[in-house]
């Protein structure tokens, strides 16, 4: 799946408008234990599969913050910017993580322009809605509202 370019300059009336869907990403456990080392997050909710078979989830799942950290990926995998030269992320509005994610899922974002801003700098600032879903699932496992700003 390729990604969707866009021009920087003429999102601004694109406002409101879901601009792309990501590629599904798979949550494996190899990747949850990964992300628990680098954040020494051990919970065995999240590292110990045989335990979390009695949990509620019926298995281990990712993390909130794993999911949330996929933003770049599956934004990168979206999108690409025909008239930027640099773009960086400036934070997040509202993060919720609305539902599990079990070892072995796979998730991908919806994209929806929220907001566009011109800045200092010669450049913009954009708000997007992102929509985590887990294939199959019946509900989001994370609505978030990130901030990236783009330079011309």
């Amino acid at each position: 799946m390729s990604t969707t370019s866009l021009s920087l300059r003429s999102l601004e009336s694109r406002v409101g408008e879901e601009c792309g869907v990501s590629p599904w990403v798979e949550i494996s456990q190899a990747r949850i234990d990964e992300f628990a080392k680098a954040t020494e997050d051990f919970q065995w909710i999240h590292v110990d599969p045989e335990r979390a078979k009695s949990s509620p989830f019926g298995g281990t799942i990712a993390h909130g913050f794993l999911t949330l950290s996929m933003l770049p990926k599956l934004s990168e995998s979206t999108f690409s910017f025909s008239d930027r030269r640099m773009g960086v992320n400036y934070g997040l509005n509202k993060v919720r993580f609305t539902a599990p994610v079990p070892a072995g899922a796979r998730i991908r974002g919806r994209f929806t322009l929220a907001g566009y801003e011109k800045i200092e700098g010669n450049g913009v600032q954009t708000t997007w809605s992102v929509t985590f879903e887990r294939e199959g699932g019946d509900k989001p496992v994370c609505v978030a509202e990130a901030i990236s700003r783009h330079y011309f």
